[in-house]
């Protein structure tokens, strides 16, 4: 397995493929690597001749220090999930000296506002961090396109408006969310929980699950007080926010209109563990 480490290396090698007109697409990662992000790099592999898999935890996405310093960190068993791969996929694991150069922080955007609802109410700055890294890794890489999974339907949102502002020549393209056989939506953070944990949290797929099938019959705001007594009622999960909300511009949703798209999302912890996730509901 090929693992790259600088910028001028992964420029190097991505040169060297396009001279010889092969194509290169890219899976951004944070790492602890899981079936969600093979069913990414398997759509890539169907479009592009190779496929470059970053695996960097970016520190300026996290608004809780506690949160960046349990992160899961398992370079050497991911590096051991992409070897089925062969030379189809290479690993880029920079520093972030590497990728910010001597000061580590972020760039401010201006989204449209789809950066100040949901998790944007909840992290300040994260989508300022995750902007930033994906600009610098992007000009890095210089991929062809970019795979991410539609579990953070929001960050697709941000980064293919950020594509736009920074005027940057690749596509960006969702994947569908990759679930486990108890609907949990596959996450690194996923690690994190306990056995136990895992299956309670299943609760959350089952919520989004009743929701989709009451929405043409229910308001949204009758089905946000619902999700709430549910979660009230459920000892192992605690809800941070539901929201019912147009699927191009994050508008949380107050009156239904005909021939518009609805998803809706949920934040909740498992303990101390974040969980987030999404559903499309009409």
């Amino acid at each position: 397995m090929n693992i790259i480490k600088t910028k001028t290396e992964i420029a190097k090698y991505v040169s060297e493929k396009r001279e010889q007109k092969y194509s290169i697409g890219f899976v951004p990662t944070m790492g602890a690597l899981h079936l969600g992000h093979a069913s990414l790099i398997a759509f890539g592999l169907k479009r592009h001749h190779y496929i470059v898999v970053s695996i960097f935890v970016n520190p300026t996405q996290f608004n809780n220090a506690i949160d960046l310093e349990k992160y899961p960190r398992t370079l050497e068993q991911d590096t051991s999930f992409l070897s089925k791969y062969g030379d189809k996929v290479v690993i880029y694991a920079p520093t972030p000296q590497e990728v910010y150069g001597n000061q580590v922080m972020s760039k401010q955007y201006n989204f449209k506002g789809i950066e100040t609802v949901m998790e944007g109410t909840h992290r300040p700055g994260h989508f300022d961090g995750v902007g930033t890294v994906l600009n610098h890794l992007f000009r890095q890489v210089n991929p062809d396109e970019a795979f991410f999974g539609e579990k953070d339907y929001q960050q697709l949102l941000i980064v293919k408006k950020l594509v736009e502002i920074e005027k940057l020549p690749l596509k960006i393209t969702g994947c569908p969310i990759h679930r486990q056989e108890n609907g949990l939506a596959m996450s690194s953070r996923n690690a994190r929980l306990t056995a136990q944990q895992l299956e309670e949290a299943a609760f959350i797929y089952k919520i989004l699950q009743q929701v989709k099938k009451d929405f043409d019959s229910k308001s949204a705001q009758a089905l946000r007080e619902w999700v709430a007594i549910q979660f009230e009622n459920n000892p192992h999960l605690e809800l941070e926010y539901f929201e019912i909300s147009n699927i191009k511009n994050l508008r949380p949703l107050s009156r239904k209109r005909t021939h518009q798209k609805y998803r809706a999302f949920i934040a909740a912890f498992a303990g101390d563990i974040r969980l987030i996730d999404n559903m499309a509901i009409n």
